[in-house]
C-alpha cells in the first residue's frame, strides 16, 4: 500500500481564515485530498501572520505556508452578487466545505449549512467556531488564546505559584484544534460512507481547550480540592520538579518511587537513600523544601549532556525544556518524518512541519508550497464549469482578484 493516497479524489473547500480551520485542511491534503483555498481578494489575514509581533519576525511567510500548503488558491468576493453561483457550483463540486465565518456574517453570505446542504446532500459541512454553536457567547469571535486557553481553564494552570498568567505561543490551541476538526471530518465521511448522507459537523477552540484541561476539568465536576499552583522551592513532589543544570538548562524531571535508589546513585548522592527524611514518598512530600533544595544544588555541579547520560542510564525519565531553535536540530523529528521537505517556497523556506498523524505504510503527499492570492482562479473556475469569458468578466467586476495567469495554463 505504499504511496497511497487515502483521500485521493476527495474534493476540500477551505474557506476557513487564519489557523484552526486551514490546519485541518493541511491534514487532509497531506494525505491526498483536493483542497481549494477561498479567499478574499484582499487576502486571508493570516497572510500577514508573520508581520505581526509576536511572531518571530523573518523575510519568508512561514505560517502561511504551513497552514496552506498543498492547497490551489481562489480569491473571491463571496459579497459579489455573481459570488453565490460560483460558491453554489464549489459546493457542488465539493466532498467537504470547512468554514469559519462568525454566523451573523455567515447568514448574510448566505453560507449557513441550511443554505448549502440542498445542492450537495452528501456535502460534510465542517465549522469551526470560538465558544461553540449555542449559548450567550456564540457570538463572540474566538481566538486560541481566548477561548482555548484562557476560557477552558488551561492558562490558569500552566504557571508558577505567585506568577500571573502569561501569552501562550500563538497558534498552538488552534494547531490542537485543527486536528480535533480532521477528526471530526473523518467521521463525518465516515459516516457518509455508511449512509450515503452528508452531516454537519463542528468542534470549537473551547470545546478542544477543555478538552485538553480534561483532568483538571473533571476533577471539578467531582467537586475535587486542587493543590495549590506549582511551586518550583516547594512543589508536592521533588521528583516531579523542573531543575537547573550547570550549563543553563532547564529540564523536567519525572520520577517514580521505585527509581529512587538508582537516582541518588546516579546524581552522586547515595547518603540520600539511606536519609530518614526522605526514606518513602510520604516522608520526602513532608521535608519537600529541604529535598528540593538539595536537588538544586546537585544538579547547578554538571551542564545538561551530564545529567542526560547518567539519568538516561538510571532509567529515570527527563525532559529538556528546549526552545525552537534546538527543537529543528532534534534527530528525533527527522527520523519520524516530523519536519519534511517543502518544494516551491523559495527563500529559506526549504522545510515545513508534517501533521501528527501517520499511517503506517502509507506515504504521505510532498509538501509543496501555499498557493500566491488567486494563482489557480482561471483554473478552479474552469474546472466547475465557467468559461473563458466568464471568468474574465469576473476578473473585470472584481469579482476574483490576485495573480492572473493564462487561462489554458
Amino acid at each position: 500500500m505504499s504511496g497511497d493516497n487515502i483521500f485521493s479524489g476527495l474534493k476540500v473547500v477551505d474557506m476557513a481564515s487564519f489557523i484552526a480551520g486551514p490546519g485541518a485542511a493541511v491534514i487532509l491534503s497531506d494525505f491526498g485530498a483536493d483542497v481549494v483555498k477561498v479567499e478574499p481578494p484582499t487576502g486571508d489575514t493570516w497572510r500577514i501572520g508573520y508581520k505581526v509581533p509576536p511572531q518571530p519576525a523573518a523575510e519568508d511567510n512561514y505560517p502561511w505556508h504551513l497552514n496552506n500548503r498543498n492547497k490551489r488558491g481562489l480569491a473571491l468576493d463571496l459579497k459579489a452578487r455573481e459570488a453565490k453561483e460560483v460558491v453554489r457550483r464549489l459546493v457542488e463540486w465539493a466532498d467537504v466545505l470547512i468554514v469559519n465565518t462568525p454566523h451573523p456574517a455567515r447568514k448574510k453570505l448566505g453560507l449557513e449549512y441550511d443554505d448549502v446542504k440542498g445542492w450537495n446532500p452528501r456535502l460534510v459541512y465542517a465549522d469551526i467556531t470560538g465558544f461553540g454553536e449555542a449559548g450567550p457567547d456564540a457570538h463572540l469571535p474566538g481566538f486560541d488564546i481566548t477561548a482555548y486557553w484562557a476560557r477552558s481553564g488551561l492558562l490558569s494552570l500552566t504557571r508558577d505559584a505567585g506568577a500571573p498568567p502569561t501569552l501562550p505561543f500563538s497558534g498552538s490551541g488552534d494547531h490542537a484544534t485543527a486536528v480535533g476538526l480532521f477528526s471530526a471530518i473523518v467521521t463525518g465521511l465516515y459516516r457518509r460512507e455508511r449512509t450515503g448522507e452528508g452531516s454537519y459537523v463542528t468542534t470549537s477552540l473551547l470545546a478542544e481547550g477543555v478538552w485538553a484541561a480534561g483532568v483538571a476539568v473533571q476533577a471539578a465536576l467531582t467537586g475535587a480540592t486542587f493543590y495549590p499552583p506549582h511551586d518550583r522551592k516547594a512543589p508536592s513532589n521533588a521528583t516531579l520538579n523542573v531543575y537547573h543544570a550547570a550549563d543553563d538548562t532547564w529540564f523536567l524531571l519525572v520520577m517514580s518511587p521505585d527509581k529512587w535508589p538508582a537516582f541518588t546513585t546516579a546524581i552522586a548522592r547515595p547518603e540520600l537513600a539511606a536519609d530518614p527524611r526522605f526514606a518513602d514518598p510520604a516522608k520526602q512530600k513532608a521535608n519537600v523544601v529541604e529535598l528540593t533544595a538539595i536537588l538544586d544544588e546537585a544538579f547547578a555541579g554538571q551542564p545538561m549532556a551530564h545529567w542526560a547520560e547518567v539519568l538516561d542510564a538510571a532509567g529515570v525519565p527527563f525532559g529538556v525544556v528546549r526552545g525552537p531553535a534546538d527543537v529543528i536540530l532534534d534527530p528525533q523529528l527527522a527520523a519520524n518524518n516530523v519536519v519534511v521537505p517543502l518544494e516551491g517556497a523559495g527563500g529559506k523556506l526549504t522545510s515545513t512541519i508534517s501533521s501528527p498523524i501517520q499511517v503506517r505504510d502509507v506515504t504521505k503527499q510532498p509538501a509543496r508550497r501555499a498557493p500566491e492570492l488567486g494563482e489557480h482562479n482561471e483554473e478552479i473556475l474552469r474546472e466547475i464549469g465557467f468559461d473563458a469569458t466568464q471568468i474574465a468578466a469576473f476578473a473585470d467586476r472584481k469579482v476574483i482578484a490576485g495573480r492572473r495567469r493564462n487561462a489554458a495554463a
